[in-house]
C-alpha cells in the first residue's frame, strides 16, 4: 500500500496502471522464487538426476532436459493460483483509493460506488463488480487446484 500511494497522484490513468502492475509484481516474484528454489533442491536429490549425471550429462543439459520439464507443471499451476491475490490486491488497492482512479474502469473504481447506502438502496447494480470479482477469484482458483491436480495425479 505504501508503495502504491508513492505513486503521483497527478500521473495518467495507463502510467497509474502501469506502476500498480510493476509494484505487484515487485512483491509477488519472492514467494514464486522461493517456490522454484525448493522445487530445484529436492529435485536435485533425485534419482533420475543422479543417473543423468552417472552417464555424464552437463549439469546445463541435466537442468535443461531433466529438471526443467519435470517441474514446470507445478510452475503453471502456483502463477494460476497467484492470479487471483493479484486480482484482489489491484481491486483493493483502487477501492481504497491507492490503486487506479476515476476516470478509470477497474473493479475497485467500480466498488466505491457500493460504499454508499444510500446509492445501493437507489441502484443495487452497483455491487456486481463485487460478484464478478468473487465469479473471476474463484474461477482462477478452481483453474489452478485442477492444474495442480493434473500436474501431480499421484499426491492425494
Amino acid at each position: 500500500m505504501a508503495l502504491s500511494a508513492a505513486l503521483p497522484p497527478n500521473w495518467p490513468v495507463v502510467r497509474v496502471y502501469f506502476g500498480i502492475t510493476v509494484i505487484l509484481a515487485l512483491i509477488r516474484w519472492t514467494e514464486l522464487a522461493r517456490v522454484v528454489r525448493g522445487r530445484f533442491l529436492a529435485l536435485r536429490e533425485e534419482d533420475f538426476v543422479l543417473a543423468a549425471r552417472l552417464v555424464g550429462s552437463s549439469e546445463r543439459r541435466i537442468i535443461l532436459r531433466h529438471m526443467v520439464p519435470s517441474f514446470l507443471s507445478h510452475i503453471i499451476a502456483a502463477l494460476t493460483l497467484d492470479i487471483p491475490r493479484i486480482i484482489l490486491a489491484e481491486t483493493a488497492l483502487s477501492f481504497l483509493g491507492l490503486g487506479l482512479r476515476p476516470p478509470a474502469i477497474s473493479w475497485g473504481v467500480l466498488l466505491q460506488e457500493g460504499q454508499n447506502l444510500r446509492s445501493v438502496a437507489l441502484a443495487p447494480w452497483v455491487l456486481w463488480p463485487a460478484a464478478a470479482v468473487v465469479i473471476s477469484i474463484l474461477a482462477f482458483n478452481f483453474l489452478g487446484d485442477g492444474m495442480r491436480d493434473a500436474a501431480d495425479p499421484y499426491a492425494s
